[in-house]
């Protein structure tokens, strides 16, 4: 008796994990259109169609939910840009792939409504707390990994030696934005392409010209 209460006892742990990350699947998706802050257990227990107890066994307040969804979306930002985008060379070629993999990530709709945090980043700039610090700290770090890449281009002579690494991802993250902005509220793909226009001309203006 004893070790059939061991050999099942890891099964309900996997089934726990399992639905656990299925409820944070949905999450994900309704903060995504919705907003992160009108997630709440009870709104997730309604779309999940079942009992709001059930949800807060997982979570236990709104808060920790909340910043789980937030975590959960980190995970699938870094599965569907960083990891792709990492792949390239270093330098100009890498910067120019993460921006290409953040506006593939857009017009592939992995969220349905558009950069996950894009939505939160709007959503949370002016609050103070906890979600904001984390969106704040995720902002910092992805921009801070495209400038350190627009350094490294520099340094190899891929950029022109006067160009503001800093002033460039700005430039570079400001259509890309744009691109998920009006994609979603027109249901039109095509600003996806005036962004990836957009970065590719920014990126030949800064590059040095070729010998």
């Amino acid at each position: 008796m004893e070790e059939r209460r061991a050999e099942e006892q890891p099964r309900r742990r996997s089934d726990g994990e399992r639905t656990h990350a299925a409820i944070l699947d949905t999450a994900m998706r309704l903060a995504s259109v919705e907003g992160l802050g009108s997630l709440t257990i009870g709104r997730l227990a309604k779309e999940l169609g079942v009992s709001k107890s059930g949800v807060f066994a997982h979570f236990r307040s709104k808060e920790r939910l909340q910043l789980e969804t937030l975590a959960a979306a980190g995970e699938v930002f870094e599965r569907e840009v960083l990891e792709p985008g990492l792949k390239a060379a270093p330098g100009l070629a890498r910067l120019q792939a993460l921006c290409e993999a953040h506006l593939s990530y857009i017009q592939r709709g992995v969220f349905p409504g558009g950069c996950f945090f894009a939505q939160v980043l709007a959503e949370y700039d002016a609050v103070s707390g906890p979600i904001h610090d984390e969106v704040a700290d995720g902002q910092g770090g992805w921009f801070g990994l495209l400038e350190q890449e627009a350094r490294t281009a520099q340094q190899a002579g891929e950029l022109a030696a006067g160009v503001d690494p800093v002033q460039l991802v700005f430039e570079l993250a400001a259509p890309v934005e744009l691109a998920n902005y009006l994609s979603v509220l027109n249901r039109d793909p095509r600003f996806v392409e005036r962004g990836r226009r957009a970065v590719r001309e920014r990126l030949a203006q800064a590059a040095t010209s070729p010998a």
